[in-house]
């Protein structure tokens, strides 16, 4: 899946060694794992030792409301007692001293809600960063949630100042501007694998630990953040690659989830992870690629780009050509440009500013295409530490192709049908083809029965990030759970977004515990209107 770029306490120890003991008289038990049992380890002791809220680092860039903290893990889960690494987390200031599950002013509705310990949260990836999440609890969509539990941001292994990961010079990895051939050929392709094997060797070179950075410790690291925060069991909410990892944590450790909401749900079946799952997300976003042209022609009063999909085809090609010939600014060229629209395809409410970059251009201004396609330079540092963690977990997690004949064959044909998103999603990926750090089966998530808490998954019926079939999936796999779908819509994350009827489950489900019967659905969100602007929170890139 894509990276993300500009992309959860204890009872003591005894319920935690019962994670790592046989059951009394029981012959046939299976003994616990080594990782299993350092993950009780460094769980007790975090436990033990808390966290130590303060000041948050600048480096952070988060506001003054937030402190942060850090939560000590095992860099390898079968050496406990071995190497440990930092992972940050934050948390808005308690604004009063409140007793847990008891009370807290209520809303804008005037109501006591009941305060539930921390709400844990993150975005996706695998690279991206949760630290930014408590800002939410000023946003109206979040007010009553915020005022019920502590929101908890942390930016897993591998990112930001969690034991960072990087694979080359930033400068090297953000160089603009670049092609993108939508139909590569043979010498392309070429340079490319030689790029992907150097990519593949850099990761090592700079990382010694780079084969313990996988989605198994990213639900191990989990379970040792809610023993830190002192929650007996865990309320946590993923989006994206999220709900992956929460899914691992609900098979791995099912009685120690209280409430879990998956949002925008990966497919998690093994032999999805994740060769298929990244060839089914190219697919998926044709499909939105056309969403987007189909809106742009509604509005051709405004942008003036065709009144049919095709003819707002015609002029999107007209600008990737004129760029790969002078790119825009000396910054843009085509590479930039998808980069651009291919965040359209994960929010629609990007539309409006990239229909009207588009239209612009065209009229001999390129000045806001420059503006919205150009890369940062200062966000070159971060964009590459989250594609290396991106690449490093979703290289170790499961077995890849390693001959590229294999990716040849699959994304010519997949790009005759699917090509916009193609081979751009290969080239990301193709790393995993050339990996030196030894891979691993990836889990079979599930789970039976009345052991696990039902969990609520949102899905948009037309997201392309993380196809609806997985939310599907995920359903079918865990016991308990309540899938509720926005119809014929396509933005990728909905929990607390612009759909009323999503927020009104999603609330009652953190708020209450109270869930429909297995499935429902919303009516679509509004579509965004020409001219207006994007959200107040900027979104994060995952998945």
């Amino acid at each position: 899946m894509r990276a993300a770029a500009a992309r959860y306490g204890t009872a003591g120890s005894l319920v935690l060694t019962a994670l790592v003991a046989a059951p009394a008289g029981s012959a046939s038990a299976t003994p616990p794992s080594p990782e299993a049992h350092g993950t009780a380890v460094a769980a007790q002791r975090a436990e033990a030792a808390g966290i130590r809220w303060g000041i948050c680092a600048k480096a952070e860039r988060l506001p003054a409301t937030l402190q942060c903290g850090t939560v000590s893990v095992p860099l390898d889960y079968a050496h406990p007692h071995g190497e440990q690494i930092k992972l940050t987390v934050s948390r808005t200031k308690p604004k009063a001293k409140a007793k847990k599950h008891g009370t807290a002013k209520g809303t804008a509705k005037g109501k006591a809600v009941a305060r539930q310990g921390a709400l844990v949260f993150n975005p996706g990836g695998p690279g991206a960063s949760g630290m930014y999440f408590p800002m939410i609890g000023v946003m109206p969509e979040w007010k009553r949630v915020a005022a019920a539990y502590d929101l908890i941001g942390y930016a897993p292994r591998g990112v930001g100042r969690s034991a960072p990961l990087s694979c080359q010079d930033p400068k090297e990895f953000g160089k603009a501007p670049s092609s993108a051939p939508v139909h590569p050929d043979d010498a392309y392709k070429q340079e490319r694998i030689a790029r992907a094997k150097a990519y593949a060797r850099g990761c090592a070179a700079r990382n010694p630990g780079l084969r313990h950075y996988t989605t198994l410790n990213n639900a191990r690291d989990l379970d040792v953040l809610r023993a830190a925060l002192g929650e007996k069991k865990l309320t946590f909410m993923g989006a994206s690659y999220g709900t992956y990892f929460g899914a691992v944590y609900a098979t791995l450790f099912p009685t120690h989830v209280r409430r879990m909401v998956f949002d925008s749900a990966v497919n998690p079946a093994p032999a999805q992870i994740w060769y298929r799952n990244n060839l089914d997300q190219s697919a998926a976003f044709e499909r939105r690629w056309a969403d987007f042209r189909t809106w742009v022609a509604k509005h051709d009063k405004t942008y003036h780009l065709g009144t049919t999909p095709e003819k707002v085809m015609e002029n999107y090609e007209k600008v990737r050509d004129e760029l790969g010939r002078k790119p825009a600014g000396g910054k843009v060229g085509q590479g930039q440009l998808h980069a651009a629209y291919l965040q359209a395809g994960y929010y629609d409410d990007y539309w409006p500013e990239r229909a009207k970059a588009l239209s612009a251009y065209l009229k001999g201004d390129p000045k806001p295409l420059i503006e919205q396609a150009a890369p940062e330079r200062r966000a070159a540092a971060d964009d590459e530490n989250g594609n290396a963690v991106y690449t490093a977990v979703e290289c170790n997690d499961a077995p890849w192709p390693t001959d590229f004949a294999t990716w040849d064959r699959d994304n010519t044909l997949l790009a005759r049908l699917a090509p916009f998103e193609t081979w751009d999603n290969a080239w990301m990926n193709l790393p995993c083809a050339y990996w030196q750090a030894p891979r691993q089966q990836p889990l079979d998530v599930r789970a039976d029965g009345d052991e696990l808490a039902p969990t609520l998954i949102l899905a948009a019926e037309r997201d392309a990030a993380t196809p609806y079939e997985g939310a599907r999936e995920l359903h079918r796999r865990l016991a308990n759970s309540v899938l509720v779908t926005e119809r014929e819509a396509g933005t990728h994350g909905i929990g607390g977004g612009p759909n009323e009827c999503v927020n009104g489950y999603l609330e009652a489900y953190l708020l209450e515990g109270r869930l429909p019967v297995r499935r429902a659905a919303c009516a679509p969100h509004k579509e965004p209107r020409p001219e207006s602007g994007g959200r107040a929170v900027e979104r994060p890139r995952a998945l």
